[in-house]
């Protein structure tokens, strides 16, 4: 038997809220298969599962707010009885808690804060409950902590108000980003690479097959970045626990921005692999699931390096900030059309922006340019990338 948890899908999420489970006890289930449908502040998000079994219980139900974690289901693994399974009783401390039964109730005046002693409450907590209005007495600590906790107060104030998502989503980005800037020591790194040889190859063999197989230079690029890892792995990973863990593929985490407003960068799995048909068609379905609503978690949960492309927006230059728990993100820019010196000779050529922000704990400024010298060097073979 093992858990099914809810996993996390960045390191700006605590918690989500259930939606919907789409398997019944008794139902087999293959590994990557949805199951479960979780709402966080990205969008509702299919949850799929990580081992294959046998669906033996469902403990979390429609409406409730469960903390990245805690158990959801049950399940059997081959050869073992799921019914048997289904009679476990689940300890209340891995039980997905119940959504608070009422709003939250903002704070009248001061005499409305208990006495000292009268809660347990963690000097940050209670600084943010004050902040949001929130009433203390109204708060319990939710799973096994002793005290209430900022999640806490952050659970009891959206209880209380309307969902903005955008704004949700803002904050949740914010959150990420002064954690990345305080925690990870960034350096980076830029240079112009000439594409005019990559951009007449990807030209001439769109003019040969027909507009439905044609090829984004944003398709090119995340291959070239894909390749390019290969020669500096340490790029391509995370940083936990004091310490750099490999990533098990190229993963390329894409940024998307939202119609409604917003920012998710799911993972392209294993880009390197792909051929170039092949990425641009997962990257088309990513795009529109993006923006559709309709990800799934093995997407959200294991970009090893992010990707921003802001070329089709004009933006010549970009230096990103770094996602934790991820140790590197690249910038891709427009390719504008500029003097370069060639074979001896001034013509004119269209030159990429390329940029790379990377911790310093694990990379140096010798490693970044490696993958930078070995970005440009695919460029000029564009035919590698095929």
């Amino acid at each position: 038997m093992f858990e099914f948890k809810l996993p996390s899908l960045g390191a700006d999420m605590e918690d989500g809220t259930f939606t919907e489970w789409q398997v019944e006890p008794g139902q087999q289930v293959a590994r990557g298969q949805v199951i479960c449908v979780v709402e966080t502040q990205k969008g509702a998000i299919d949850v799929d599962i990580w081992q294959a079994g046998t669906i033996a219980k469902l403990i979390a139900s429609p409406g409730q707010r469960i903390p990245v974690g805690q158990v959801m289901a049950l399940v059997a693994t081959e050869g073992e009885d799921w019914r048997a399974i289904a009679d476990t009783v689940v300890p209340a401390d891995t039980a997905a808690p119940a959504a608070p039964a009422a709003p939250a109730a903002p704070i009248a005046a001061p005499s409305a804060v208990p006495a000292p002693g009268r809660i347990k409450i963690s000097p940050a907590a209670r600084r943010r409950a004050e902040e949001l209005g929130v009433d203390l007495t109204a708060l319990k600590p939710s799973g096994t902590h002793a005290a209430v906790s900022i999640a806490d107060v952050d659970l009891a104030a959206r209880a209380a108000a309307p969902v903005d998502r955008q704004a949700a989503m803002r904050a949740a980005i914010a959150a990420a980003m002064s954690r990345s800037k305080r925690e990870i020591p960034h350096y980076y790194l830029a240079t112009g690479i000439n594409a005019e040889r990559a951009l007449g190859w990807l030209e001439q063999r769109n003019a040969a097959v027909p507009i439905g197989e044609r090829i984004l230079f944003a398709a090119l690029e995340l291959k070239a970045v894909a390749l390019a890892l290969r020669e500096t792995p340490e790029l391509n990973g995370f940083y936990e626990a004091g310490a750099f863990r490999p990533g098990t593929g190229m993963h390329l985490g894409v940024a998307i921005s939202l119609r409604g407003g917003g920012l998710v960068a799911p993972a392209l799995h294993d880009a390197d692999r792909l051929s170039l048909a092949d990425l641009m068609a997962q990257l088309k379905e990513l795009l529109q699931r993006a923006r559709g609503g309709q990800l799934r978690s093995s997407e959200m949960s294991d970009p090893t390096i992010t990707v921003t492309n802001l070329g089709d927006l004009g933006v010549e230059t970009v230096f990103g900030v770094i996602y934790p728990p991820q140790v590197a993100l690249v910038g891709l820019g427009r390719a504008l059309t500029k003097p370069l010196v060639i074979d001896g000779a001034i013509a004119p050529a269209r030159v990429l922006r390329a940029t790379l922000s990377a911790d310093h704990r694990v990379s140096d400024g010798m490693r970044g340019a490696r993958f930078l010298i070995e970005l440009d060097r695919l460029f000029q073979q564009p035919e590698l990338l095929a």
